[in-house]
């Protein structure tokens, strides 16, 4: 009883400021709580990706199966039972590389994880939990190719990638011969390796192992490595809104735990065969981002 009046309290008051807002002609504002204040109130909407097997995916049914989805439902429930909270309700929106930022930003979702790499540019707009798993880019070729055997061969070739994502931009830097198609998702650049509109598809090598499992015998993953050494080093952490208070901690606590009760273990078995590809990484440090 006294969680329900909590609650709703809670949900009278941020009406009671939302209509404020409107009427002193203020800039509207999301009134959303927070991650922990969603997970204390039962309901929490989280981001990841609809389209990545092993990763992200919306089955027929519409259920929710991957690596990022049962990584980020770890953390939820494990900040609830530490809190004394029932498991929340968890409502899953489409998060695409290119509007990850701004659905944190704009309060649309409380926490993605969405094959969602650190980097600089992105730390500066979103706070990162983790991170929670290296991984290194690679390419996706059509298994009959025998001309793509690594980073030299892509010169002059057609290489893929999505918008708002970074690995086919690094290659291009490192090869300015390669020419870039872009597309909205990871599966119309399969689509379009299927059909020989491009060469190769460039994102991280736990990706690419995701749709070459989905499609026997149609793809093979190349490793992308430069003078000897991997190509990049792509570290996935939970992305979060600026200045939620009490959610980065109570993500890094998860993450940690995540890993010592062996539940990423188990995931990656789970969803990517094996997890060639992927390494745990160290929670909560970020000194790789310059």
């Amino acid at each position: 009883m006294k969680r329900s009046i909590r609650i709703a309290t809670s949900a009278a008051a941020a009406l009671l400021a939302a209509t404020t807002l409107v009427a002193c002609g203020g800039e509207e504002t999301s009134a959303d709580g927070g991650l922990l204040g969603q997970i204390e109130a039962g309901n929490v909407t989280l981001g990841t990706k609809y389209d990545q097997p092993g990763l992200g995916l919306r089955e027929a049914d519409g259920s929710m199966t991957g690596l990022d989805v049962d990584v980020i439902t770890y953390v939820v429930n494990h900040i609830a039972d530490e809190n004394g909270w029932e498991h929340p309700e968890i409502t899953w929106r489409e998060t695409p590389s290119a509007q990850r930022e701004t659905v944190l930003q704009n309060g649309e979702v409380a926490a993605i994880a969405a094959t969602y790499s650190i980097n600089k540019s992105r730390s500066e707009a979103v706070d990162f939990g983790g991170p929670y798993l290296l991984t290194h880019q690679a390419l996706l070729v059509r298994s009959d190719d025998a001309e793509i055997t690594g980073l030299e061969s892509l010169d002059g070739r057609i290489l893929c990638s999505v918008t708002g994502s970074t690995p086919a931009q690094k290659v291009k830097d490192t090869l300015p011969g390669v020419q870039l198609q872009e597309y909205d998702t990871y599966s119309s650049c399969v689509e379009a390796l299927r059909n020989g509109n491009v060469d190769a598809l460039t994102t991280d090598a736990t990706i690419l192992g995701g749709y070459s499992a989905q499609s026997p015998g149609d793809f093979k993953v190349v490793e992308l490595k430069k003078d000897g050494e991997e190509f990049t080093n792509e570290h996935y952490g939970v992305g979060l809104k600026k200045e939620d208070p009490g959610a980065l901690e109570a993500v890094n606590k998860a993450l940690d735990e995540l890993y010592s009760d062996g539940s990423f273990d188990k995931f990656v078995d789970e969803n990517l065969d094996g997890g060639q590809g992927v390494e745990k990484d160290t929670v909560g440090d970020l000194s790789f981002v310059e």
